[in-house]
């Protein structure tokens, strides 16, 4: 079975009990400074799991390209990724346990032929916030999983959420496959890292809400939020121990790094998988525009790109590659992704310029070694993070020099670093996937009517090419060849607050995405949408009956335009050619 074989079947599977496909959100998140990338299926519908509803209807099934780079530094392994597909299917205040966890194992063992006998779950062992999980563990046993082959775990790996201090979350569980019955001692369970046991599916029961007080209360919509990597279970279909030998999605990227090194992957299994996965999710981030830098998002996608020329420098590799791979990536993927080929100029332009400022950034990691009198762990790890130069041409140069590189040493810095980088990253995270508080909500609202007042002013030709809102100021980037000029800044900033004072309805209407683009609805990302949307409207607010905004748009939004009170537009930049950045505060 083929990785497309498998989410068709997925699809299939759950569209007969009534799911709905929606299209994968983009990998950057729109509208959520919290987070850097979407790393879950979940993260686009956190909307819909708070209780607005959804266009696709109560039941819905997706594949969701994700990115996570939290574990960057374990990937070499066999089954690590940064980026990776996850299939997921929801219920949104519909379905709950029983259909569940019923239908993830009719799905394994019927769908697929995996052995009942293979299957191990996890279940949420119960603490002072909630009861022990014994609803979930009691569908598991009537579905033939024996009580030695269903564990009870704590929160930190039986719980999800909430994303932020507060908001939706509960007990989870977890499916594992048993990949060698080889137990690591007499203690040998799923969870505990040793190997044996495969993490294949995880289904949250999103049944509390946490309060800012840290109660945790039982929410009126309770959700089922599913996810399946594409990459291990195909791996486990396919009765593989290694991600990367699964054809279909690494066979094409492999052989290009081996026409590219003259090595074989066999014997080089780290660097090729380094390689191999970082060109993989270089691409898939520079295909939303994105371009390597030293914050957020450009400095992950910088990150990614210098270590995979790094590991090609082990293989000894001294020319450009990572763009040569890329494009094999983009092969691989262009059926699934048609975007890729569309936009593959601009992609493999970002990716080799990179390459060809880390070859530089190389050359001076030369010229410093020089400066050193005496190469040894900590010095090793300077050049590391200031140059990104490899530890391993470190060790070559002061091996030739009579000097030893303490390795311990470089790994005690180097758990340093990773520590301060996970303690960022973190804090990152702290402010949930998606801030629905009222200034959030607020600020979504705004966005509709700076949009529609740039058009009657400027003309439209304005285009939203983003937003990002946080809980003290909305960010709107449109197309526009130059900055505004004060007198159009006043005009916009007065039309917008003139709509506010009118204290115009704000409501919506599920519509075909057809329909919705045929009535004059505002729609600039149409590739991340679904067959059925919701269309937002503001107004009407003329006597002709037209809206002032109509817009598809997921919400939430405010019920009526006086709830916003006063929008002042703050700071404008130009940050692109014909692109314009507004900041905006209400």
């Amino acid at each position: 079975m083929t990785s497309r074989e498998l989410i068709k079947r997925y699809f299939d599977f759950f569209e007969k009990r009534g799911h709905t496909i929606i299209p994968s959100a983009p990998i950057v998140p729109e509208d959520d400074p919290s987070v850097l990338f979407t790393t879950a299926g979940m993260h686009p519908l956190v909307p819909y799991l708070l209780g607005e509803p959804h266009p696709a209807g109560k039941r819905i099934v997706g594949v969701q390209i994700c990115l996570r780079t939290d574990d960057i530094d374990e990937v070499g392994d066999t089954s690590h990724h940064t980026f990776f597909e996850m299939l997921g299917n929801w219920s949104l205040g519909d379905y709950w346990k029983e259909e569940s966890i019923s239908w993830s194992h009719e799905f394994l063992t019927k769908e697929l032929g995996i052995s009942s006998d293979k299957l191990s779950v996890t279940c949420f062992v119960g603490d002072k916030d909630a009861p022990k999980d014994t609803e979930s563990a009691a569908i598991w046993k009537k579905l033939g999983i024996p009580d030695e082959r269903i564990i009870f775990l704590p929160k930190k790996d039986n719980w999800w959420g909430p994303a932020g201090q507060t908001g939706p979350c509960g007990p989870d569980t977890e499916i594992f496959y048993d990949i060698t019955h080889v137990a690591c001692g007499s203690n040998c369970q799923p969870g505990d890292g040793c190997g044996r046991y495969f993490e294949i599916w995880n289904n949250v029961f999103m049944q509390y809400g946490k309060t800012g007080e840290g109660k945790y209360e039982q929410l009126e919509q309770k959700n089922v939020d599913t996810g399946m990597g594409v990459d291990r279970t195909i791996t486990i279909l396919s009765g593989l121990d290694d991600d990367y030998k699964v054809d279909d999605l690494w066979g094409k990227i492999i052989s290009a790094i081996e026409a590219v090194c003259k090595k074989k992957y066999k014997g080089n299994e780290k660097a090729f998988r380094v390689i191999a996965d970082h060109s993989r999710a270089a691409v898939f981030v520079a295909s939303e525009g994105i371009t390597p830098s030293n914050k957020q998002q450009g400095y992950v996608l910088r990150r990614l790109i210098r270590r995979a020329v790094r590991y090609g420098k082990a293989l000894g590799v001294n020319e450009p590659i990572i763009g040569k791979i890329a494009l094999s990536v983009i092969e691989n993927y262009k059926i699934s992704y048609p975007d890729l080929e569309k936009r593959s100029k601009s992609i493999l332009e970002i990716i080799s310029n990179e390459e060809k400022k880390f070859d530089l950034t190389l050359a001076r990691g030369l010229r410093e070694i020089e400066k050193l009198f005496s190469l040894d762990g900590k010095s090793a790890f300077y050049l590391y993070e200031s140059y990104g130069f490899p530890l391993e041409l470190t060790e070559e140069i002061a091996k030739d020099r009579g000097q030893k590189i303490d390795k311990a040493l470089f790994q005690k810095e180097f758990e340093k670093h990773k520590e301060l980088s996970r303690t960022a990253s973190a804090g990152m995270f702290k402010g949930g996937l998606a801030d629905d508080s009222k200034e959030v909500v607020k600020l979504h609202t705004t966005t509709h009517l700076l949009h529609a007042a740039l058009r009657k002013v400027l003309g439209e030709s304005v285009a939203q090419k983003g937003s990002n809102i946080t809980a003290e100021r909305l960010r709107f980037d449109f197309s526009h060849p130059n900055k505004l000029s004060d007198e159009e800044v006043e005009k916009v900033e007065d039309m917008v607050n003139e709509e506010i004072k009118k204290d115009l309805p704000v409501s919506f209407e599920i519509k075909s995405l057809k329909e919705a683009l045929k009535e004059g609805a505002l729609a600039f990302f149409t590739e991340k949408y679904g067959k059925k949307v919701k269309v937002y409207k503001i107004g009407p607010s003329t006597s002709s009956g037209s809206p002032f905004s109509m817009e598809i748009c997921g919400g939430p939004h405010v019920e009526r335009t006086g709830e916003i009170g006063h929008a002042r537009i703050v700071k404008q930049e130009k940050i692109g050619s014909g692109v314009i950045r507004l900041y905006l505060t209400v």
